[in-house]
């Protein structure tokens, strides 16, 4: 999968501080836009995977932003209107949902799908062992640097 413009890194937590925040928002446009390529609508607001398990965190339903979104309004608006309705988490929560959500694939119940997936796109070399690390090499995107 090539890189989609106007598509962040799950890694990007510039909006409310958390990973895949503006993700999911990026898509959800795109999606309402008809801009969404095919690939990713099987994923698209899917309960089990990073859309669905952040929306269980914030307390607020997909379809619910989903809506937010068509109505209008900056990625701001749209994330205090979560923070209001759900859940504002606060820093330590914060460090919570990040860390889980940059493992998630790492020794998981995910982890099989990481796999498979790399089988069918002929990548079983590569080390990409998380879900983050999965998208952003599919989407041609160099990863962060690692911690130090």
């Amino acid at each position: 999968m090539p890189r989609v413009e106007g598509f962040r890194s799950p890694y990007d937590k510039t909006l409310g501080g958390l990973h895949h925040l503006g993700r999911m928002l990026d898509k959800i446009r795109l999606m309402q836009a008809g801009m969404l390529p095919e690939q990713y609508h099987r994923n698209y607001g899917l309960g089990i995977g990073l859309d669905g398990q952040l929306c269980g965190f914030l307390g607020v339903g997909f379809e619910e932003i989903e809506a937010q979104v068509k109505g209008g309004g900056t990625d701001e608006d749209v994330a205090e209107w979560i923070f209001s309705r759900g859940f504002r988490p606060n820093r330590v929560q914060t460090q919570v949902w990040n860390e889980y959500s940059r493992k998630l694939g790492w020794n998981d119940r995910i982890a099989g799908f990481i796999a498979k997936v790399k089988q069918e796109a002929g990548l079983t070399a590569h080390p990409a062992c998380t879900t983050f690390e999965l998208i952003d090499l599919g989407e041609e995107r160099k990863p962060p640097a690692p911690r130090g």
